[in-house]
Parts: C-alpha cells; sequence; structure tokens
C-alpha cells in the first residue's frame, strides 16, 4: 500500500509499504479523511517524542476493510472512525483515570505508524461508528475536538467567566466555540490574521484583537484586573510569555497549544505565589473520543467551515516543507 513516511527530521516521502493486516482484536481501515494537525509538523521538523521511521496521521475517518479474529460489532464497510490512544489500561495512571499518562503511552501516527497511509490497523475498541448524517470530513475532527473537550474538562470554566484566547486556527475555533457554550461571559480573541477573527465573531467571541494591536487594545486602561483564564493555543513560546502578562487574580492559564519539546519560557515566580495563579497543560486526549463524538453528531460544535483545503497524499510532502499560511485553518489528506 502507498504511505506517507518521515524517516527523519525533514525527511518525508510517498512510498509503498507492507499492508497491515489485523491482528486479533483489530480493525484494518481503508483511509478516506486525514486531518493534519500542529503536531504532525512538530514530528516532521524532529520536536516531538516520535520515533522514525514513523507514518503519521492521527486525526482520521475511513471505511472498515478487514476484521481480525475475535471482533464483533464491526464488519467491512462500516464507515467509523477511531481513537489513536493506546493506552495500557494496567498502569496506575490508567487506573485513576489518568489515562493520556499512561506510563506505556502510546498513539497512532505519534509513536506508532498513523494513518497518513491507504490503510491503518486498530484495536476494535477504539473504533466508533459514524451516522449517516456524518461526512467523512467531520469525522476525521472527532480527534481534536476530543482534545478540546480534554482541555474544557483542565479548565473547568466557571460561568461568566473573562477569557482571552490567542491563537484562532482550527483548534482555537473549535475552543471558542466550546467557551462560549460554556458560558464565557467575555471571550477575547488574538490572531494575526482578520480572516479567523472574522470567523472567531461568528462562532461566539465578543471581540477580536490582532497581534499587532495587543497593547493598544488590551491595555491595563481597558483591562486593569486581566482575565479570569487565558489560554494558549499557539505554542509559540514568545506569545506564551506575552499571554500570561494578562492572567488576573486568581486566574487559569492552560496551555493548550503544542510547543517544540526542547522550548522554554521565562515566568515571574512571584506573580505566580501573589496572584494566586493556576498553571494548567491540556495533553492530547483523556478519554474524551466519545463525548466529543457525541458533541460533534448533535452538531454543538461547526467543524465544517474549519477545512481550508484537502490535499493528495502526494502533495502533503511539500505541504510539510513549506511555511503554513496565517491565514490557514485544516487542512485534510484525502486519499
Amino acid at each position: 500500500m502507498k504511505a506517507l513516511v518521515i524517516e527523519g527530521p525533514r525527511r518525508a516521502v510517498v512510498k509503498e509499504v507492507p499492508y497491515p493486516a489485523p491482528k486479533r482484536g483489530e480493525v484494518t481501515i481503508q483511509v478516506k479523511n486525514v486531518g493534519i494537525c500542529g503536531t504532525d509538523f512538530h514530528i516532521f521538523e524532529g520536536e516531538f517524542i516520535s520515533p522514525y521511521p514513523i507514518i503519521p496521521g492521527h486525526e482520521f475517518s475511513g471505511i472498515v476493510h478487514e476484521v481480525g479474529e475475535g471482533v464483533t460489532g464491526l464488519q467491512p464497510g462500516d464507515r467509523v472512525s477511531a481513537d489513536p490512544s493506546l493506552f495500557c489500561g494496567a498502569c496506575e495512571f490508567c487506573l485513576t483515570h489518568r489515562s493520556n499518562q499512561c506510563e506505556n503511552w502510546q498513539a497512532l501516527g505519534n509513536t506508532v505508524n498513523g494513518s497518513m497511509a491507504e490503510y491503518v490497523a486498530v484495536r476494535a475498541g477504539n473504533v466508533v461508528k459514524l451516522p449517516d448524517t456524518m461526512s467523512f470530513e467531520e469525522g476525521a475532527f472527532i480527534e481534536p475536538l476530543a482534545c478540546v473537550v480534554h482541555g474544557m474538562n483542565r479548565l473547568q470554566l466557571q460561568v461568566g467567566s473573562r477569557v482571552l484566547l490567542f491563537g484562532a486556527g482550527a483548534m482555537g475555533q473549535q475552543l471558542i466555540q466550546a467557551m462560549a457554550r460554556a458560558g464565557a461571559s467575555e471571550l477575547v480573541v488574538v490572531d494575526v490574521a482578520q480572516e479567523k477573527l472574522d470567523m472567531a465573531l461568528r462562532y461566539g467571541a465578543t471581540k477580536g484583537v490582532l497581534s499587532r494591536n495587543l497593547e493598544a487594545e488590551l491595555g491595563k486602561d481597558t483591562y486593569p484586573y486581566g482575565f479570569d483564564a487565558v489560554v494558549d493555543v499557539t505554542g509559540i513560546p514568545a506569545v506564551i510569555e506575552q499571554a500570561l502578562n494578562y492572567l488576573g487574580p486568581t486566574g487559569k492559564y492552560l496551555q493548550f497549544g503544542v510547543t517544540a519539546e526542547s522550548a522554554s519560557i521565562r515566568i515571574n515566580p512571584f506573580k505566580l505565589y501573589n496572584k494566586d495563579w493556576t498553571l494548567l497543560g491540556s495533553m492530547a486526549i483523556n478519554q474524551t473520543f466519545i463525548p466529543a463524538f457525541h458533541w460533534l453528531k448533535e452538531g454543538r460544535i461547526d467543524v465544517r467551515p474549519l477545512i481550508s483545503r484537502t490535499i493528495t497524499l502526494e502533495e502533503t510532502v511539500e505541504f510539510l516543507e513549506k511555511p503554513k499560511a496565517p491565514d490557514l485553518m485544516k487542512v485534510q489528506i484525502v486519499i
């Protein structure tokens, strides 16, 4: 079968690889749509924990092609998506509802071969059938939306909270919708692209601010006490340092965007102490795939306008190599 293989930092090729026949308890899925995630860029750049060579891709949908021994409830032809998480289920963290910190954590497309290929083998228990009303494009959004659900669970946003969010890309737009529904009062969004801010306002943001106007529009005169919650979706260290300056007393800061593993920031520990801040991380998903599926199935989050373009597997190599346009949202590979 054909697959995109990252052979090392900044070295990706499309080539023939063995077909992944399903083992006991697995199904092999014929891939239809794959979302390109920021993590995929980090893997390509050599900034993530992934081994090489690896087939990336963890946001996907497709059709069951072959069913392994012992699998029930699934059959060839079923339209599906799948949770890419491969938790062991036996360690202390898995047994205490912290599966994303599993001592033996693995994930399709991150540590083992993923879905940027014609076929991918998946644990049957991770597979979710898609209703006829859900397209393959939408089905490939369940995993990123599951990341949003986990982030919201971590943040525990209080109704009426004033929120400042940095980064209005595809993930930011889903968080904006989630926070608007969760009861944020003010929801101020910062980005470099006006088109993304316009979309954020349609999805529930109360104010959009171009990053170049940040100090002028969000100064002490306008927001003397800062914000109750500040969220970074960019993963850019300089933005993160800047974002922390807007966190108000007893505020919560959520690091949602993925940074390079070697990244670092400076933080004032006196402010952390004196202002009673809470600093939170949100890594991947944590038993949140099914809630995200229901959220999407019931139309509570709209992902369809977030797809900027679709490309082929062959075009993906060049796409990974080039700088990302600031107005680009989600790009999906159609196989």
